[in-house]
C-alpha cells in the first residue's frame, strides 16, 4: 500500500477496538437520542442521525427554548462540545470512563446550559440493551483507534457525495445512524414500497419507500469485521445474481447484502475508485432488476 493510501484508509481490526466501539456506539446513541426528542421528524428518520464534520460528528443545529444547541464529538481534541447559538458553551472529555459516567457527566452539561430534554435511557438496536445510567459494562476508549475510524468517516463522506451527485432523484446526505452505528446514503425510485410484514412503526417509517442502500460498518453488524455494503429495499428478483465490482465484492445470502470487506478493499491499487465501482456496480445491478427509471433519475454528463 502507499503511504497515502495508509493514510486515507488505516488499518481498523475489530478485536482490537470492540471494546471502545461498544462504548463508542453507546455515546452515540446518548447523544442521538436528545436529537430524536429536539429535532422535528423528518422523512425515513432522517432528523435524528448525525453527519461527519471536520473533527467527528455533529448533531449539527437543533432547535431549544431560545436559540439552538449542536453537540459535537471532536475525535482530534476528543471532547464532546456543546454549543449554544447565545454563545455558550460546556465540554466534555471523551477518555475511558463508563456509560453510565458519561452519560452523568452529559445531563450535568445539559443543565448548566439550561437544556431540559428527555433522553430514554434504553439503548436501541441491541441484544441485551442497558440503561445508560446503569452501564459500568462499556468503559472503554483508545484514541487511536477512534481517529482511525473517524479518518475512515470523513473519506467515506467524500467518496458518498461523489456517488450522490450523479443521481438527481430523491438521495440522503451522508449521515450516521447511531443505532446501528454505520454511515450510510440512500437512493429513491420515487414509489412507494410495499408494506413489510411484521414491521414496527420504525421500520415503516424508514422503508416506506423503494430504496437502494450502502453504507459502513466499522466492524458490527453481525459480520464481525469492518466492511462496505449495499442492500435494495424491497430486494428485486435475481440480486444476489448481480455481478459487481470491485472482484473482491459479492453478495453475503446470509445477510441479503452485498458486502466488501475493507481490510480487502483498503489494498486495492485506488481504494476510491474501488468504493466509487462498488456503489455504481451495485446501484445500477439492484436499479435495473427493480426497473427504476433510470433515464429519469440519474444526472447525464455535464
Amino acid at each position: 500500500m502507499s503511504n497515502a493510501n495508509k493514510e486515507a484508509w488505516p488499518e481498523l481490526p475489530w478485536k482490537e477496538w470492540e471494546a471502545t466501539a461498544n462504548t463508542l456506539h453507546m455515546w452515540t446513541q446518548i447523544v442521538g437520542k436528545t436529537r430524536l426528542t429536539l429535532a422535528p421528524l423528518q422523512a425515513h428518520w432522517w432528523n435524528v442521525t448525525l453527519y461527519v464534520s471536520p473533527c467527528g460528528l455533529t448533531t449539527s443545529a437543533m432547535p431549544v427554548s431560545g436559540g439552538n444547541l449542536e453537540i459535537e464529538f471532536d475525535f482530534l481534541e476528543h471532547q464532546l462540545h456543546f454549543r449554544m447559538s447565545d454563545g455558550r458553551e460546556d465540554r466534555l472529555a471523551l477518555k475511558p470512563q463508563s456509560v453510565a459516567e458519561f452519560y452523568r457527566q452529559y445531563l450535568v452539561c445539559l443543565g448548566r446550559l439550561g437544556v431540559s430534554v428527555h433522553i430514554d435511557p434504553l439503548p436501541c438496536e441491541q441484544k441485551e440493551p442497558i440503561r445508560f445510567p446503569d452501564d459500568t459494562v462499556h468503559a472503554s476508549y483508545d484514541s487511536e483507534y477512534v481517529e482511525r475510524f473517524w479518518k475512515i468517516l470523513v473519506r467515506t463522506t467524500a467518496i458518498f457525495q461523489r456517488f450522490s451527485s450523479r443521481f438527481v432523484g430523491k438521495v440522503s446526505p451522508a449521515h450516521f445512524f447511531w443505532g446501528s452505528f454505520d454511515l450510510a446514503v440512500t437512493r429513491f425510485s420515487g414509489r412507494r414500497a410495499p408494506e413489510r410484514p411484521g414491521a414496527d412503526a420504525i421500520q415503516r417509517e424508514a422503508y416506506s419507500h423503494e430504496v437502494i442502500s450502502a453504507g459502513f460498518w466499522p466492524g458490527n453488524g453481525g459480520f464481525g469485521e469492518a466492511a462496505f455494503y449495499a442492500y435494495a429495499a424491497p430486494v428485486p428478483e435475481g440480486l444476489d445474481k448481480v455481478k459487481v465490482l470491485p472482484a473482491i465484492a459479492s453478495f453475503n445470502k446470509d445477510l441479503g447484502e452485498f458486502l466488501m470487506k475493507y481490510e480487502e478493499f483498503r489494498r486495492e491499487a485506488s481504494p476510491d475508485d474501488a468504493l466509487l465501482e462498488f456503489l455504481e456496480t451495485t446501484y445500477a445491478g439492484a436499479a435495473e432488476l427493480a426497473k427504476w427509471d433510470r433515464a429519469a433519475l440519474e444526472r447525464q454528463a455535464l
